[in-house]
Parts: C-alpha cells; sequence; structure tokens
C-alpha cells in the first residue's frame, strides 16, 4: 500500500511538472523591458519590450502589439535554438516516461509480472530524470543569456536590458516537480531490485550455518543414539539415512 501511495504521488509531480513546461512554450514575456515616463504635463507614455522563443515584440499603452516573428531557424539567436532544442527534446522523452511509468506503476493492471513492471517504471523513471535535467538546462541557459547582457558592464547602454519574465519561474518550478516525481518512482524500484539480488547471490553461496547446524543434529541424531538400542540397530539406521550399504564385518559388529 505505501509503495502505491508512492508512486502516485510520483505519477502526479511528474504530470504536474510537464504541464508546467508544456505551458511556458506557448507562453509570452519569457524577457521583458518596461519603458515608463511623462511626456507632457498630462499624458504617460509607457512600453513593454518582451520576447519568447518565438518572436519579439512591444505593446504600448493603447495595448496595440507590433511583434516580428522569428522567419527561419537560422535567423535566430544561437542560444534560443538551443533553449528550443532541450524543451522539445524533454518532452519527448517526458512522454516515453509517461507512458512507462503508468505501465509499471503497481495500482495498474497491465505490464506483466512484478519483476516486469518494476523493470518498466525504472526505465520510465529515467526517462523523467533525464526529460528534467534537460528543462532545467533549457532555463538555465535562458537565463544566464538574458542576465549577462543586463548585468555586463562591456555591454552597449542603447541596447535594451530585459528582465526574466514569469514563464521562466514556472518552467523552473515545472523541472523540479519532474525531477522530484522520478525520484519517488525509483525510491520504490531500487529497494526490490537490491533485495532481489542479494537472493540470488545467497542462492548460489555455501551452506548457511543454520544449514549446515541442521544436518550435524541429524546425523549425530542417527549415530549416537539412546544407549537402550544395540549398536546393530544403530548402523542400520545410519545406513538408512545415508543410503549407503554396510559391510558385513560392520553389521557384526
Amino acid at each position: 500500500m505505501r509503495k502505491s501511495l508512492i508512486q502516485v504521488f510520483g505519477f502526479l509531480f511528474s504530470t504536474l511538472g510537464w504541464l508546467f513546461v508544456s505551458c511556458t512554450l506557448a507562453m509570452n514575456y519569457w524577457k521583458v523591458f518596461f519603458v515608463g515616463g511623462k511626456g507632457g504635463s498630462w499624458m504617460i507614455k509607457s512600453s513593454w519590450y518582451w520576447a519568447n522563443l518565438w518572436k519579439d515584440c512591444v505593446t504600448d499603452t493603447s495595448s496595440v502589439t507590433n511583434c516580428r516573428d522569428y522567419d527561419v531557424l537560422w535567423a535566430v539567436t544561437p542560444y534560443v535554438q538551443g533553449v528550443r532544442g532541450l524543451l522539445i527534446s524533454a518532452m519527448s522523452l517526458g512522454l516515453v516516461a509517461a507512458v512507462l511509468c503508468f505501465i509499471g506503476m503497481d495500482c495498474t493492471y497491465i505490464g506483466g509480472s512484478g519483476k516486469t513492471k518494476d523493470k518498466t517504471l525504472f526505465s520510465g523513471a529515467a526517462f523523467h530524470f533525464v526529460g528534467g535535467v534537460s528543462s532545467l538546462a533549457a532555463y538555465c541557459l535562458y537565463t544566464n543569456r538574458v542576465a549577462s547582457n543586463a548585468f555586463s558592464p562591456a555591454a552597449d547602454r542603447s541596447i535594451i536590458r530585459y528582465s526574466i519574465g514569469t514563464p521562466i519561474f514556472i518552467g523552473l518550478a515545472g523541472s523540479f516537480f519532474i525531477v522530484l516525481g522520478s525520484v519517488l518512482y525509483a525510491v520504490t524500484v531500487i529497494p526490490t531490485r537490491a533485495l532481489s539480488s542479494s537472493v540470488a547471490r545467497s542462492a548460489g553461496a555455501a551452506p548457511s550455518y543454520g544449514q549446515r547446524t541442521r544436518s550435524k543434529s541429524l546425523y549425530t541424531g542417527v549415530y549416537f543414539a539412546p544407549s537402550g538400542r544395540s549398536s546393530g540397530s544403530r548402523i542400520s539406521s545410519l545406513a538408512h539415512v545415508t543410503g549407503e550399504k554396510i559391510p558385513p564385518r560392520d553389521t557384526f559388529v
């Protein structure tokens, strides 16, 4: 029951994390810059410069937005291409991981025997972990480039110095949930795999102390019979246990 409960929590955390990461791909304001000030005695002018993975835009006080879409792949900034590739790879790994983990959970009735389901669940947890690290690397790369441009003293002051937007924080939280879900999955599988490995190793090892003691007590219990019985009956009992044929001279003794 405890194992199934932990797996359910792992499924919830990983699903919530991938939902956050998926939403950030379509969200605006990955980076944003606000410009505002008084343009006379009564009018206030302001504008917002913002961008995401697909376009650069500017919005003024009249809510009019003008955008420039990224037309071709080779016209995009290299770090934006890297972020795109990492996130798309993470989403693909997450889809495979979700299917494997759903099959390998104990509360589902598909996937075969318990050992097979444990292997499937462990594979799904590994895919979740790699996908979560990939998405985390994408957000960290984007944040690093935006922060380096904003705080670099050598940069031109005429360049817009963006700040980090809300989708970055949502994506970082989603990546943490994905990694946490993969750890919860693995916790329920690793002890079982370690126990089965130790049992397999002990099966091919020498007999334990308890087994040697039982065999010794069986031998001594037959050989050293009570004194009321004759030596011939004792030897006959020993031959019956061991399955060996007693020579005639021994039977005479």
